[in-house]
């Protein structure tokens, strides 16, 4: 009897802690478009002084709520589930619902969010005959996962019997595989994103079947214009060829996208959005400020499509949309389960172990400075340092962060963009041995790369985005670290690497 009773008291004691985990969540979700809030989280960019005007609240929420249809995994050749086309095709269309009265755990409100991370985004260029042709994986270096799936793409079912390709949204540039096959969730991606878009267009001229260039060049000159500034940066993409275009989407490699409002030329690489939460500025240029969970759930609005509003000074909208363009858009309740989840993401089990020659690292770190910038234990400072150029604005060091001091990285992202502040934040060396390329363009493909101080010569061949038509140049700034010793510089690059 005593053994019954202990047993019993056991297991409610467990049912109790388990409990205690999963406490119920209702939460007061932020109104992520708050006048306030979304009109103040902006820097000012550089060469107008003032901030990006959004979209006002009122029209904002006027808008219809996306719905969002189920994403099915997409396998490799070969490893594809067998008969499983065959069911896709049997489904029926099936919408993720996030319904706050039906979340009653942070868990619940979080797999809804990875739901929302992973889900279909739109039909894509790619089809379902392409995920099939293991030329098209050779061709691309899309990557494939130890299990077989493809992180970057989802299928969706349009209608009974019609199955289509989808990027995966937030995880179609959020998501690395590692060498081993291991899936890192959050982290900077290594899928071809640009490249894709290249290739597209480059088929689509061998095959004859090529969009209208002049609006294909449209399209690219719209995303990237930057019309405050004369000449325009943009402006020579309506002068390429067709060709040219797709070759210089092509240039851009894995871990770097030219996405809209930044710059083909000189693009960023893809942010690590693993502890992200622990940040307090957004952008490589640093242009939201992240002063609470409803600043991130602003910033995945803008992401997702709501910049097409955006309005710089008096200019109407670069896409040539009214205000009130019925656009979709998340509810807040979406947006808040997707940072949730964000601020979720872990990094994965560091391989690299502390010993005699990362500790000497260690010391090397600490003796040369470098905590500065990058600070433990975030290993960021969360400042912003001013680019080579800008001048800093006087009330600009009582309104944010900055270490006055740039340390001379290319300027033109920062200054010839769409978000360009003026500033760099400098990165979390947190998760650098799973991370690369590295520089802010993602010039060079490893530590040792950047370490190596041949990079500033013009003759150097970047090991990471080079640009098109380019081969060599330099890849100049941040020269700290370049004149230590063989031995220093080695061990400084394994102690990062236990990070």
């Amino acid at each position: 009897m005593k053994l019954f009773l202990s047993c019993v008291l056991g297991w409610l004691a467990c049912v109790y802690i388990s409990l205690l985990g999963q406490e119920t969540l209702r939460p007061d979700v932020p109104k992520a478009w708050d006048e306030p809030g979304a009109q103040s989280m902006d820097l000012p960019l550089a060469a107008l002084g003032i901030p990006t005007r959004h979209q006002v609240a009122s029209t904002y929420y006027k808008r219809q709520i996306y719905q969002l249809q189920r994403a099915y995994p997409v396998y490799a050749p070969g490893r594809e589930p067998a008969g499983y086309m065959d069911w896709l095709r049997q489904q029926d269309v099936s919408v993720v619902s996030v319904d706050p009265t039906t979340l009653q755990t942070e868990a619940d409100w979080i797999h809804a969010g990875e739901a929302l991370f992973n889900g279909a985004r739109r039909v894509n260029e790619i089809s379902v005959e392409d995920l099939h042709d293991s030329n098209f994986y050779k061709t691309t270096g899309v990557p494939v996962a130890g299990d077989g799936t493809v992180p970057a793409y989802r299928y969706f079912v349009r209608k009974k019997g019609d199955v289509v390709v989808s990027a995966a949204r937030c995880a179609f540039c959020h998501t690395r595989v590692l060498p081993n096959g291991d899936v890192v969730v959050g982290a900077q991606g290594n899928m071809p994103a640009t490249f894709i878009q290249g290739f597209v267009l480059q088929r689509a001229l061998s095959n004859g079947a090529a969009p209208p260039g002049q609006d294909q060049r449209t399209a690219a000159f719209r995303d990237f214009s930057v019309p405050w500034l004369n000449p325009d940066p943009a402006a020579s993409l309506r002068q390429l060829s067709l060709a040219d275009l797709a070759a210089a989407y092509m240039s851009v490699p894995p871990g770097v996208v030219a996405r809209p409002d930044t710059t083909l030329s000189y693009p960023p690489k893809t942010p690590d959005l693993i502890g992200v939460k622990d940040r307090k500025y957004l952008d490589a240029t640093g242009l939201i400020q992240h002063r609470s969970i409803a600043d991130l759930m602003r910033y995945a609005a803008l992401v997702e499509g709501l910049y097409v509003n955006d309005r710089y000074g008096e200019r109407e909208s670069l896409y040539g949309l009214p205000d009130e363009a019925p656009l979709p858009r998340f509810s807040d309740e979406q947006l808040y389960a997707i940072a949730l989840y964000v601020y979720s993401l872990k990094p994965p089990a560091n391989p690299n172990k502390p010993n005699d020659t990362t500790r000497r690292g260690e010391r090397v770190f600490q003796r040369e400075g470098c905590g500065t910038c990058h600070t433990p234990p975030l290993y960021t400072n969360n400042m912003l340092t001013p680019a080579l150029g800008f001048i800093i604005p006087a009330d600009h060091r009582a309104k944010y962060s900055i270490l006055p001091t740039s340390v001379g990285t290319d300027p033109r992202l920062a200054l010839q963009s769409r978000k360009g502040t003026g500033y760099y934040r400098p990165p979390s060396l947190r998760g650098v041995w799973y991370r690369r390329p590295f520089e802010h363009n993602g010039s060079v493909a490893s530590l040792e790369d950047w370490f190596d101080s041949r990079r500033l010569r013009d003759d150097y061949v970047p090991t990471g985005f080079r640009g098109f038509n380019l081969t060599r140049r330099a890849v100049r700034g941040h020269e700290f670290g370049l004149n230590l010793g063989p031995e220093d510089k080695a061990a400084l690059i394994a102690f990062l690497n236990t990070l």
